[in-house]
């Protein structure tokens, strides 16, 4: 990773005639311990674009830069970099996953609004 973030870094800066770093802090990796978390991750990673409202009116286009296009695709379909069959192999078909993915998408956006809530409540 820190080669990575270096050179891509390097090449930022020159293109863009700016010095200095571009990402703050330590890269951060947690054990994947158990395949009910992987297909958590999967999902998350998959629609991070809607888990942070990037996007504002046009979230398709920022989806289109993420690895969902590669999943909700044909799952028989070998193009882009993801090794897919390791998670849609645990679905009935494409349909399930995504449904599988939507809800995760939903739990998380449900489990920050109630966070917030929870948050205001303290503070008063």
């Amino acid at each position: 990773m820190k080669r990575l973030n270096g050179g891509y870094t390097s090449y930022f800066n020159i293109r863009n005639n700016r010095s200095g770093a571009l990402f703050q802090g330590r890269f951060k990796s947690v054990h994947v311990d158990s395949n009910e978390y992987l297909l958590y991750l999967s999902a998350y990673i998959n629609k991070n674009y809607v888990v942070h409202q990037l996007g504002g009116s046009t979230p398709k286009l920022v989806g289109s830069w993420s690895s969902w296009e590669e999943y909700g695709s044909d799952p028989l379909k070998r193009a882009g970099i993801c090794e897919k069959s390791m998670i849609l192999e645990q679905f009935k078909d494409i349909s399930t996953y995504k449904k599988f993915v939507d809800d995760v998408v939903d739990n998380i956006a449900t489990r920050r609004q109630e966070e917030k809530v929870i948050a205001h409540l303290v503070i008063e």
